[in-house]
């Protein structure tokens, strides 16, 4: 999955604030990026705008594929798979529809990540009877119903308890072994050695010239 991305002089906006300026990194396959920072600084936004929902006031962020340039739009539509802080769940469907509806949204086959998650004991059960580290797992499956390199994930180990997070550290492990990469927001470290981008809050100065 050779997939590079490069993010270049990037600027975000929440509204009037300036969240993120200046930034400048790059991903390449078997790597995976840890966000970290205070609350507010814009870790979930920089997410949000790499799989394409929330535009950039400034910088580009670019992706190829074999060497090849990609569109963003299609780079973010075949290449990426964002799991937000919230999980996104029907609650009144079943275990077993949400698997069936989320493989038919991604063109994926759910049967895999039934027991490489766990869920099987859960099928039958409505998802709004879930516990909030169930419903994480149960998000977690659609990572491996499509192949997709990078994954983006904001606080994956947030409702987990130890056996479950080491169970999703190790889906983790696998798809960067596989040639996948994968940036994850943080504010606990994850299970295995990444790199570090630590976002700050933009200066006086920045915020003044962002003022247009």
């Amino acid at each position: 999955m050779p997939l590079h991305v490069k993010v270049n002089g990037l600027a975000l906006k929440k509204g009037y604030n300036l969240l993120i300026s200046g930034l400048d990194f790059t991903i390449l396959p078997g790597e995976a990026l840890s966000l970290t920072g205070e609350n507010g600084v814009g870790k979930t936004t920089l997410l949000r705008t790499l799989a394409g929902f929330v535009p950039p006031h400034a910088g580009t962020i670019a992706f190829s594929h074999n060497g090849q340039p990609l569109e963003n739009e299609d780079a973010q539509a075949r290449y990426i798979h964002l799991l937000g802080h919230h999980d996104a769940l029907s609650p009144s469907r079943t275990v077993a529809q949400e698997l069936d509806f989320q493989a038919g949204y991604l063109g994926g086959n759910g049967s895999r990540a039934v027991d490489a998650l766990k869920l099987r004991p859960l099928l039958d059960l409505e998802t709004r009877y879930l516990s909030a580290g169930q419903k994480r797992r149960l998000s977690c499956a659609r990572l491996l119903m499509a192949s997709r390199p990078l994954w983006l994930l904001d606080e994956p180990m947030a409702p987990l308890d130890a056996d479950h997070r080491a169970l999703i550290g190790e889906l983790m492990r696998d798809h960067l072994k596989d040639g996948g990469m994968l940036i994850a927001a943080v504010h606990d470290p994850l299970p295995f050695e990444t790199r570090t981008l630590r976002l700050t809050r933009p200066t006086l100065a920045e915020r003044e010239a962002a003022v247009v």
